[in-house]
């Protein structure tokens, strides 16, 4: 079935199609047919798009997904306090049930706020169930998703292998264990399997604590090449403007967390000086125990944060250059991309009456404005409800595994729990 969105505001992110104040969207097939005026699509079913914004959904590049049941719990951790309280004090104690549930609830969440495109970056991966368990729940959620498999120890290489046969195609990525975090060796034999396997890599690069491994892991890896345009680098904050310039001439992206990276400490946002370089930064929660876990919050701070980046440069960060940096046919509603888009309600009193619709989103967005989904042409979430989900359910058994997690680690859930600093640089 043919579906025609009909006479809303539509922010098409495409400079060709441009912003309608009213026009339509086609899709055909899963995919953008056409977008303009009063578009003809005999036998298409008609959604009346009146009083909505359809935009393209959005894409999070950078995710740790499996967290989710300590929501909120880290609203005022530092990131050595965070190292403390998820990987050493919470982590040891996930069961494969606590992973699944977390990357399914936290996936959901993400669904439900328009993010229909989510890389997951994995590492909670002490032992195999658990891996699975996280790529079951991705396949388990209405979503298109990307499992980034932050596999640590040693001997990574079986591991990653065996997962590669369980998700063939473009659904896999690899969390490299380095530069910062382990040897350059370990880095460029990294780079090397994920080459190997077809796989696009992401890296944590940040300046807290300084450079365990020199002050200039982007440069080391470049003079070794492995950067290549399908290497993210996570954060990047304190990274100097030539090793920007590298990741650029790389055709490499950077991920920006603007919550967690301004209240953790990790050096200012180089969204601008990113930009400045070349770069076409994306934008991503991080963890949901220390941020929201919508897109509408990272793109308000993320304008916040630095003044001459404007509402539209951030609506890219937060679309288009996402969905490049993924290697996805999204981000725009283009003819012939895929059709991931998202409907707001511009009724809504918290942003009505909508002047500019992209000041709008970027500046007074909120996912409670998301009325409708819809992924590959097919709604996953419409009139303000999910489809196809026991949300009931799922939260009594969210509930039962964070309480479980808590009570084996021997901590509170209540806000009283002030984990101890770790030394960030180990």
């Amino acid at each position: 079935m043919n579906t025609l969105l009909r006479g809303g505001m539509v922010v098409s992110m495409d400079p060709a199609a441009g912003t309608l104040p009213r026009g339509d969207v086609l899709i055909e097939d899963g995919r953008i047919a056409a977008v303009g005026p009063d578009i003809e699509a005999a036998g298409a079913e008609v959604v009346d798009a009146s009083g909505k914004i359809v935009l393209p959904g959005f894409v999070d590049t950078h995710r740790h997904t499996w967290q989710t049941a300590f929501r909120g719990l880290g609203a005022g951790w530092t990131f050595g306090q965070y190292r403390v309280a998820v990987h050493g004090t919470l982590k040891p104690h996930y069961r494969p049930e606590d992973v699944y549930l977390g990357n399914l609830l936290g996936r959901l969440e993400a669904l439900n706020s328009g993010v229909t495109t989510m890389l997951d970056w994995f590492h909670c991966a002490g032992r195999p169930e658990n891996a699975d368990a996280a790529v079951q729940a991705l396949h388990d959620a209405p979503g298109r998703s990307i499992f980034c498999y932050g596999a640590d120890g040693p001997d990574i290489e079986p591991e990653i292998r065996r997962v590669r046969k369980l998700l063939p195609g473009d659904d896999m990525a690899l969390g490299l264990r380095g530069p910062v975090m382990s040897t350059m060796d370990d880095t460029a034999a990294d780079v090397a399997l994920a080459r190997e396997l077809g796989l696009p890599v992401s890296t944590h690069v940040h300046g807290t604590g300084g450079w365990p491994r020199g002050d200039r892991p982007i440069a080391e890896m470049s003079a070794r090449g492995l950067l290549d345009d399908r290497t993210t680098v996570v954060h990047g904050n304190g990274l100097s403007d030539d090793q920007l310039a590298m990741l650029a001439d790389a055709g490499s992206s950077v991920s920006i967390s603007p919550d967690v990276e301004l209240k953790m400490g990790f050096e200012p946002l180089i969204t601008g000086r990113a930009l400045a370089a070349g770069l076409r930064p994306s934008l991503s929660v991080d963890d949901c125990p220390s941020a929201g876990g919508d897109l509408f919050g990272a793109m308000r701070t993320a304008l916040a944060a630095e003044r001459g980046l404007t509402a539209r440069t951030v609506l890219e960060c937060a679309t288009v250059n996402g969905a490049r940096a993924c290697g996805r046919d999204a981000g725009s509603l283009t003819p012939g991309k895929d059709a991931d888009l998202v409907l707001l309600d511009a009724e809504d009193l918290s942003v009505f009456p909508v002047g500019d619709p992209v000041g709008t989103i970027v500046s007074a967005g909120h996912p409670g404005l998301v009325d409708s989904v819809f992924v590959a042409g097919k709604a996953v979430k419409r009139d303000g409800k999910l489809l196809g989900v026991d949300l009931p359910a799922l939260r009594a058994r969210l509930l039962e595994s964070r309480d479980r997690i808590a009570a084996a680690a021997g901590v509170a859930v209540d806000g009283s729990w002030i984990p101890q600093e770790a030394d960030v640089t180990r």
